[in-house]
């Protein structure tokens, strides 16, 4: 498939297949994790992948609510390893460094015909006590991993010369 494709076909998916992943499948995508970039190479983040329906159960639970989160095949919860560094821009490296290994998984994913959907809606303290995580270890995002069963909704996005702009910031 095109990478342009791919990308028109990722889009977040709230209701899965009861189908199981095979440790390929899994392992693939969280291999393209692996390999995004992080600042510094600091390679911060952590992958927990959970397919134990009782665990997804639970961290459905502790997305408030969002059922469909523990129906997918597994849940993977991207973590972070930090000291907190900052860019000499100001920003934290970990939340961003997380995002662009996670947006690798949504495209890996999407391009083996599977679904995701980025989660933040969530209680960090639950899910840390459900997986066992330590305390000085960040939750940055939830997402569920599967086959899809429903179908992209149309989605708006604003126009290109509503985004972009050429050379200076333009009102």
């Amino acid at each position: 498939m095109e990478f342009a494709d791919v990308v028109q076909r990722r889009y977040s998916v709230r209701s899965y297949k009861d189908q199981e992943l095979t440790d390929e499948q899994v392992e693939k995508v969280i291999e393209a994790a692996r390999l995004a970039p992080s600042a510094s190479n600091r390679q911060e983040w952590r992958f927990i992948v959970v397919r134990d329906p009782e665990k997804r159960k639970n961290l459905a639970a502790a997305a408030h609510g969002q059922e469909f989160v523990g129906k997918a095949s597994a849940v993977i919860a991207a973590c972070a390893v930090t000291d907190g560094h900052t860019m000499a821009c100001g920003q934290l490296c970990y939340p961003i460094d997380v995002a662009i290994a996670l947006e690798h998984v949504a495209l890996a994913a999407a391009d083996m015909g599977l679904g995701t959907c980025w989660i933040g809606a969530f209680d960090e303290k639950a899910v840390k006590q459900i997986l066992g995580i330590p305390k000085d270890v960040r939750v940055v995002e939830l997402m569920p991993l599967g086959y899809p069963a429903d179908k992209p909704r149309p989605r708006t996005r604003l126009a290109l010369d509503e985004i972009m702009m050429w050379e200076e910031w333009k009102a």
